[in-house]
């Protein structure tokens, strides 16, 4: 299976490291994403990766509870801080070279994001691991995504999730849901479709850089989605 796509971002939901877990990180699942990862970067691959921290603490929720927004963002910062050490170990276990950039600082624990720095790490062949966000609170993962795939020249975002594509309607709540194969960034903005938030689609709208959301845990799906192959729903320009 040879690679359609030279460098590109994946982004990976916090929750999606919990495996059957009802939070936090499960050890095996990871290291199963991980393998798959591999695959994928075994094919020329190079690798950015966003992940996010909802499996330890989301902002969001946390600001709904009554603790100031900014406040709340930042802890949700901390957590994909967490995550992406957890995934760098991972890598590295499997003599995978991987790098953990953060927006924020955290002493030792991870190098500080630059652009130069990054694009240097990819080239090299390297995994780089973008964590804390953009490093400002009421931005999401989603938007860090679209901000550093086109800050690394990625040709395409990936969005793996636990469902395999944008729906017309939430898959969970309604059995009559119907997946949209292709849908254009203002489809989703019109229908007010929860893909991604809207500041990650405009972001995405404004570079003309294509999004596709597929399922992460159909075992192949991240080796098919490099290659090109319709595995999930493409958001791209009118």
């Amino acid at each position: 299976m040879s690679a359609k796509y030279k460098r590109v971002l994946i982004k990976l939901s916090g929750e999606a490291l919990m495996g059957e877990e009802p939070y936090g990180i499960s050890p095996q699942f990871m290291d199963k994403v991980v393998d798959e990862l591999a695959k994928a970067r075994a094919q020329g691959v190079e690798l950015g990766i966003v992940v996010g921290g909802g499996n330890i603490f989301r902002g969001v929720s946390g600001a709904a509870k009554g603790m100031n927004r900014a406040s709340a963002d930042q802890m949700g910062m901390l957590a994909t801080v967490i995550n992406s050490l957890a995934l760098q170990d991972a890598f590295l276990r499997k003599d995978i070279p991987a790098r953990v950039l953060s927006a924020i600082e955290v002493g030792t624990m991870a190098e500080p994001f630059a652009r130069p720095r990054a694009i240097r790490h990819l080239e090299r062949g390297r995994v780089v691991i973008f964590a804390a966000g953009t490093g400002n609170p009421y931005f999401t993962t989603d938007t860090a995504a679209a901000l550093r795939a086109l800050e690394i020249g990625a040709e395409i975002l990936f969005k793996a999730t636990r469902v395999d594509g944008v729906y017309d309607k939430d898959p969970y709540k309604h059995k009559d849901a119907v997946r949209i194969p292709k849908i254009t960034y203002s489809q989703v903005l019109e229908k007010g479709l929860r893909v991604m938030d809207a500041a990650a689609i405009a972001l995405a709208k404004d570079a003309k850089l294509p999004v596709m959301v597929f399922n992460m845990l159909k075992e192949g799906n991240i080796q098919k989605a490099v290659a090109g192959q319709d595995i999930g729903s493409l958001i791209v320009a009118e």
